[in-house]
C-alpha cells in the first residue's frame, strides 16, 4: 500500500538527487503522485511540466512488439515467421536462415547489433563514422549491421539487441503498408489517447517538448541533439509525456490494443535474462517466488532516463520521465521502497 504522503517523499528525494523530469503514480485507479522538477529548456528556463514530451530512448521497445503482435493477431504475421522471408531482397549474407520474429523480440536471434553494449560504453562514439542527422528512417541504420557476423547461435541466449527491434519495425512496415512510427502513432498510441505522444525528429520538435540535457566536462549542461539519432524508431526514442504512458497501460490491460491470448503471450516470460529478471515481448518482467512483481521498460541515452512499470498485486503504475542521462532510477526505487516495504 501506498502512502498518501508518497508525493512529499518523493519531492525531497527529487530535490535531494536534482532530478529533472515528471513522475506520474497511480494506486488502483487513483492518482497518487503527478509532479514535474527541473527545466524542459535550460536556455529558456522553461520548467518541466505534467504535458512536457520526454524521449524515452529503448522504453518504447514495447510499443514495437505491440505492433507485431497486433499484425499477428491480424493473420498478417506469424510468430514462427522467417526473417528471410518477412524482408525479402534485404541483404543479410552471415545471419542464420533460422532467425524467426519470436526471436528478434526476446533478443535471442544471435545477430550483430549497432550498439553492443558488451563491447561498447558510449552510445555518442556512433555517430562519429554515421552522422546522426542522416538517421531519418529504419533503413538508414541497415548498413550499420547487415554486413556483419553472427554474435551467436539462433535461439542459444539472451543479449540485449537494438538491431532486431530495427528489423522488427521494417517488418511492420512492409507489412502494414505505412512507416513504422505512423503505424504506432494510430494503431497504439491513439487508442490509448496519448494526443501528445509520437517520434519527432530532434530538428522539428513540438512546443513542449524536453530537451535532453547531458552534464559538460566543465560542470555545465550541453545538448544531446548531436547524440543520438535525430528521429527515433522501432528500437527506440519516441516521445512521451509521464501521464500518457499511464495511459498506454491502461489500454494495454484493458485490452485496447491485443485481445486476451496476444495480451497475455506479450507479457509471458519467454526468456531468462539474469536472477529473477526474464523478458516476455519487448517488455521486462521481474519475478518474486511463483508470481509477478513487476512488467517494467526502460531507456537511457546520452540526456534520456526512463523508467515504467506495472505492479500487478498492488494495482500500482508508475511512469517517470527524464531529460538528464541519470535519475529515473532513484524515483523508481522510492517508489518500490514505499510499495515493497
Amino acid at each position: 500500500m501506498l502512502p498518501e504522503d508518497l508525493e512529499s517523499k518523493i519531492a525531497r528525494i527529487a530535490v535531494e538527487t536534482s532530478f529533472n523530469g515528471a513522475i506520474s503514480v497511480s494506486s488502483i485507479g487513483k492518482e497518487m503522485v503527478r509532479s514535474a522538477f527541473g527545466y524542459a529548456n535550460r536556455a529558456d528556463s522553461l520548467p518541466n511540466t505534467q504535458d512536457t514530451r520526454f524521449g524515452i530512448a529503448s522504453g518504447c521497445k514495447l510499443f514495437t512488439a505491440v505492433a507485431v503482435c497486433q499484425l499477428v493477431e491480424q493473420g498478417k504475421l506469424s510468430f514462427d515467421s522467417k526473417l528471410a522471408e518477412c524482408l525479402e531482397g534485404v541483404s543479410f549474407p552471415h545471419f542464420s536462415g533460422d532467425i524467426t520474429i519470436h526471436h528478434l523480440l526476446t533478443h535471442s536471434s544471435g545477430i550483430p547489433d549497432y550498439f553492443d553494449e558488451e563491447i561498447m560504453e558510449n552510445f555518442e562514439e556512433l555517430w562519429k563514422a554515421q552522422p546522426m542527422y542522416g538517421i531519418r528512417r529504419l533503413e538508414h541504420f541497415l548498413p550499420m549491421f547487415q554486413g556483419s557476423m553472427m554474435k551467436f547461435s539462433t535461439g542459444e541466449r539472451f543479449h540485449y539487441n537494438n538491431a532486431g527491434y530495427i528489423l522488427l519495425g521494417l517488418i511492420v512496415e512492409k507489412v502494414s503498408g505505412i512507416e513504422f512510427s505512423d503505424y504506432v502513432e494510430q494503431h497504439v498510441f491513439q487508442p490509448c489517447n496519448m494526443i501528445r505522444s509520437g517520434y519527432f525528429a530532434l530538428d522539428q520538435l513540438p512546443s513542449n517538448t524536453a530537451q535532453g540535457y547531458i552534464e559538460a566536462d566543465n560542470g555545465g549542461w550541453r545538448s544531446n541533439i548531436f547524440s543520438i539519432p535525430v528521429k527515433g524508431g522501432s528500437d527506440g526514442g519516441a516521445f512521451v509525456t509521464a501521464p500518457e504512458m499511464l495511459q498506454f497501460w491502461e489500454g494495454l490491460f484493458e485490452h485496447r490494443l491485443l485481445g486476451p491470448e496476444l495480451t497475455a503471450l506479450l507479457l509471458t516470460p519467454h526468456i531468462h535474462v539474469e536472477k529473477e529478471e526474464y523478458y516476455g515481448y519487448g517488455i521486462w518482467i521481474r519475478t518474486r517466488g511463483d508470481g509477478i512483481m513487476k512488467f517494467h521498460v526502460m531507456g537511457y541515452d546520452p540526456g534520456v532516463s526512463f523508467h515504467s512499470a506495472v505492479y500487478p498485486d498492488y494495482g500500482v503504475k508508475l511512469a517517470v520521465t527524464c531529460n538528464t542521462s541519470v535519475g529515473a532510477y532513484n524515483i523508481m526505487n522510492a517508489v518500490e521502497e514505499e510499495l515493497l516495504s
